[in-house]
């Protein structure tokens, strides 16, 4: 196996990999001490605010995720892929905030305007049955990682 060195992204190289969103891992503590909850997930990011932001389906065949993913709770994101300049990855964690109609206000509308949160069609009941929560990542630590080129 090929040895690759990584090096810290720049907050602009960390912007333009995420983009304005994709595809990554979500991975959410578990309050009785089980392995934490981990599935994959799409996501929209917000390179203004530095916040992430994920649609959930809830439906009949998502029984116990409703009891961790849930407002407060701490989360830890991975995305990464192999770009034409090598491999790239982010994590970022922090706790979840869910987004109701209620607590909807300007700012976080300007914000999910300027995301695309890919719609991946990977559920077990046909969308229309499923209710989506939404939910907001403002990561108290972000850190990205790049393979390392000839000149680092």
């Amino acid at each position: 196996m090929e040895d690759v060195r990584s090096v810290r992204m720049s907050e602009e190289e960390r912007n333009e990999f995420l983009d304005h969103g994709g595809t990554g891992t979500i991975s959410v503590d578990t309050p009785s001490g089980d392995p934490p909850y981990s599935r994959p997930v799409s996501y929209g990011y917000d390179p203004e605010t530095g916040n992430f932001y994920f649609r959930f389906a809830v439906g009949p065949d998502d029984a116990g995720k409703t009891d961790v993913v849930d407002d407060d709770v701490m989360v830890s994101f991975v995305t990464h892929d192999r770009t034409d300049a090598g491999w790239r990855s982010v994590v970022a964690t922090g706790r979840l905030e869910e987004i109701t109609k209620s607590a909807l206000d300007s700012a976080v509308a300007d914000a999910m305007e300027r995301v695309a949160i890919p719609f991946v069609d990977v559920y077990d009941s046909h969308p229309l049955t499923l209710e989506f929560r939404f939910f907001r990542l403002s990561p108290d630590d972000v850190a990205g990682k790049r393979e390392a080129e000839a000149g680092d």
